[in-house]
């Protein structure tokens, strides 16, 4: 079994802007599998919170993991150990390699990755993602976001520097602006609130139709969602609070909802194991992602039919996308249905 690499740039349309700062694109590792004349590819984004803020980072992890007795592994047994050495292999990384290896089993049996994994197909539509930024921006974005691309659900991202006020500012307009288009409104803080703030806020949302907010508040400060918990407006779902299934069990009673990320937790085999425990617990699920092409996109969508909420939207967003792979069909992204997950690398360079 070979293990091949590609570093290749992702360029967002418009920078994003979110609570903790602004992101304008990345360079994201492709990873290649081949074996037995089959070959698999897995995606990775890097980032600080993943474990590998580059992809040469990335790159050099996975060839030091990559050897010895792993190659006859199965590919839960591997992520198992990938997991056992999280300080030399990134999360991120991981699952570029937990990707690549789905991607190959589903290749090699000439079925759609979906299939494989017993996931019936997507009914859910994906939002597209709106960052923070003034009243202007939103007036000039909604319609370039909205217009003919059957979009019928808008995340917000709030949680402003500048406070609440710029936070209510921008989300008036956003009302003011989609007014035609009415899709579903979502909010994300990525933990730029406090509790007080985060409770003024959820209940000026609620009066304005948000169906849930997502990750209140900051990492680490998991100990104060019972009190956001208790008679809340909104369900309130966890996004950087949750990487991998074994976080759940400490806040489960204190959520309606968790955000699954494959960058987060490793992958397919990790997504899979907080799909599981997220129903243990009786909360829904969304499934999310970074900056991401429809590479680890389609990958994500071979899982989309089993989940409430779906924001696979990054490749939406990239000018251009350098791969091939899920099609929006009516706002939903929809896995293929040619074998693996589908994606292919277009871009030349």
């Amino acid at each position: 079994m070979q293990l091949a690499f590609r570093t290749l740039p992702l360029r967002k349309r418009f920078p994003l802007t979110i609570s903790r700062g602004t992101r304008a694109g990345s360079e994201n590792l492709f990873v290649s599998v081949t074996h037995d004349g089959v070959t698999g590819w897995g995606e990775m984004a890097p980032g600080i919170g993943q474990g590998a803020p580059s992809a040469a980072l990335g790159q050099a992890a996975l060839t030091e993991f990559f050897s010895g007795d792993i190659k006859r592994l199965s590919i839960r047994q591997i992520h198992a150990r990938g997991r056992e050495c999280q300080s030399k292999l990134p999360p991120c990384a991981l699952a570029a390699l937990d990707i690549a290896l789905w991607d190959w089993c589903a290749r090699r049996a000439g079925l759609p990755l979906y299939q494989i994994l017993g996931m019936g197909k997507p009914n859910a539509p994906t939002s597209i993602t709106l960052g923070i930024g003034s009243p202007e921006m939103v007036r000039q974005r909604i319609p370039l976001l909205l217009d003919g691309g059957g979009i019928r659900a808008l995340k917000v991202k709030l949680g402003s520097p500048q406070g609440l006020e710029a936070d209510q500012a921008m989300f008036s307009q956003v009302l003011a602006s989609t007014r035609d288009y009415r899709p579903s409104l979502r909010v994300d803080a990525n933990g730029g609130w406090d509790v007080a703030n985060a409770l003024v806020m959820m209940k000026w949302l609620a009066a304005r139709g948000v169906e849930y907010v997502e990750q209140p508040l900051p990492l680490g400060q998991e100990q104060d969602l019972p009190t956001l918990f208790k008679n809340r407006p909104l369900p309130i779902f966890v996004d950087e609070s949750c990487r991998f299934a074994d976080d759940l069990p400490a806040w489960a009673h204190t959520v309606d909802g968790v955000n699954v990320k494959l960058m987060k937790c490793g992958g397919i085999s990790g997504a899979l194991q907080i799909l599981a425990a997220a129903s243990a617990f009786k909360l829904k699920t969304m499934l999310g992602c970074m900056n991401e092409s429809s590479m680890s996109i389609s990958a994500a969508a071979a899982l989309s039919g089993e989940v409430d909420y779906v924001d696979l939207d990054s490749q939406l967003t990239l000018t251009p996308d350098p791969c091939a792979g899920a099609q929006l069909v009516h706002g939903i992204v929809t896995p293929s249905e040619t074998p693996g997950h589908g994606a292919t690398i277009v871009l030349r360079n």
